[in-house]
């Protein structure tokens, strides 16, 4: 029997499943998705991505994403500039910026240090931290990498270069999450959740 093969079809699946978080089946979902747009439609993705890939570059400050040569965190005067939260990810940016509790700037490390995985500081945007530390104005770096073995191994690596230069350095606090039973939580989860304890 000759099995169905149609080698664009299969082509655009496959361009899908390199993305993250989607698998084969999810690849075909959207493949078949892209086959019933318009072409019109399709012309509209195509270029929002090419136009994406083109246009967006780090902000030269932070190193977040942007499409200008600073991105509007670092463009807006309301931002406090002494403060400067330490992130892994585009993404986390906009996580914190969701909670309308932070009036600071940012900082992106696009990774977090992974001897295993080959990435060391000189791969993550350390220097340019440094730098921005160096200017005498920042009184706080605040530490939100992730609460993983490479996110806790970075954010002690770069709390090591700061502490030196008199920078007030703190680690964001993790714990019990809101609607969480104390019974399903690690051990460990539940010791930072000690640790970061205060006062009501």
């Amino acid at each position: 029997m000759a099995s169905y093969h149609v080698p664009p079809l299969e082509r655009l699946v496959e361009q899908f499943e390199r993305l993250p978080g989607i698998g084969h089946k999810s690849a075909q979902r959207l493949a078949y998705h892209v086959l019933a747009m318009t072409q019109e439609e399709v012309d509209a993705f195509a270029k929002s991505v090419q136009e994406a890939h083109r246009t967006i570059h780090y902000c030269k400050v932070c190193c977040n994403l942007t499409d200008q040569e600073l991105c509007p965190v670092c463009r807006s005067d309301a931002r406090d500039r002494s403060v400067i939260c330490v992130v892994e990810d585009p993404k986390d940016v906009f996580a914190l910026e969701r909670t309308n509790d932070y009036h600071g700037t940012y900082h992106v490390l696009h990774g977090a240090i992974s001897p295993l995985s080959g990435i060391g500081p000189d791969q993550l945007c350390i220097k340019e931290l440094l730098a921005r530390v160096n200017n005498g104005e920042i009184k706080e770096v605040i530490m939100a990498t992730n609460p993983t073995v490479e996110g806790e191994a970075t954010a002690m690596y770069i709390s090591r270069l700061l502490k030196p230069m008199g920078i007030l350095v703190t680690r964001l606090a993790y714990g019990i999450p809101v609607g969480g039973d104390l019974e399903y939580a690690d051990e460990v989860t539940l010791s930072r959740a000690m640790e970061g304890r205060r006062e009501l």
